[in-house]
């Protein structure tokens, strides 16, 4: 959307400025800004002689005051300060349109409520959009994962034969009741879920009764769904999945599980 431009530039060297009221000087009728409004400012070429000079303290009679058009105000200005938008002349105190009441103070306005009516027409639009939060979650997940992963490596226990190319670790939440809360492991990329299992609980000495029938399985669980990952997967499968992937440096929950079970109902329980 190209941007609208109101007002004009000033004309003094190595300015440019954008003025929205610029002054008209008197002398040369070229534009300035504030800063660059007085003929010696600017380097006026056409100085009057008694400007030159330099006697007196008031203005010179080769210099013209400009009256201030506002209603009751008798302040004058040496150079022409110009409404763009009623062309009457006002003193520095009433030159923006607000301070003169200027006729054509409705112009401006029209244009704002226009590009405000397109912002909120695009702000709307971004609005209805359906979120994705479950892409924004992986992320947020993503990135907790790779600031803790450095932190993962100085301390993680595992195979130590592993080389480091296949390592991958997690900080790994034990079953509730337990004496440790978590610690920090690194398996092979390449094992299944179950060997996961095994070799967790054999660090945190847990009570593996997984090759009994009818006793609660322990069960590798997603940090954020709670649900339990299928015991023949491998991990390399886990870390490429679409849906609650698993991160390099991130959180799973290892817990005792009924054989029908397939979830944890609340993981932020263990992760508090």
């Amino acid at each position: 959307m190209a941007e609208l431009e109101i007002g004009q530039r000033c004309d003094a060297e190595r300015c440019g400025q954008l003025d929205f009221l610029p002054f008209v000087c008197d002398g040369c009728s070229r534009v300035f800004c504030l800063a660059h409004r007085s003929r010696d400012s600017h380097g006026c070429p056409e100085v009057t002689i008694e400007s030159i000079g330099g006697g007196g303290g008031g203005p010179s009679e080769g210099s013209t005051q400009h009256p201030c058009t506002y209603t009751g105000c008798s302040g004058k200005e040496l150079v022409e300060v110009l409404c763009p938008f009623c062309k009457k002349h006002f003193c520095l105190r009433h030159r923006h349109q607000p301070d003169h009441e200027c006729d054509q103070l409705e112009a401006p306005k029209q244009r704002m409520a226009a590009t405000q009516q397109l912002v909120k027409e695009i702000v709307d639009s971004k609005k209805s959009a359906p979120p994705n939060k479950v892409r924004k979650g992986a992320k947020n997940a993503e990135t907790a994962a790779k600031v803790a992963l450095m932190k993962l490596k100085l301390h993680a226990q595992g195979d130590k034969s592993l080389p480091q190319a296949e390592r991958i670790y997690f900080q790994v939440y034990l079953p509730t009741g337990g004496k440790d809360k978590s610690k920090a492991m690194f398996f092979c990329k390449k094992w299944s879920i179950g060997k996961v299992v095994d070799y967790a609980a054999s660090i945190a000495s847990l009570k593996n009764d997984n090759n009994k029938a009818a006793a609660k399985k322990l069960r590798v669980c997603h940090a954020e769904s709670g649900a339990a990952l299928p015991m023949d997967g491998c991990i390399d499968q886990c870390l490429s999945t679409a849906e609650n992937p698993l991160y390099n440096g991130g959180n799973i929950i290892i817990e005792y599980l009924d054989n029908e079970c397939d979830k944890i109902e609340d993981p932020s329980l263990y992760l508090s």
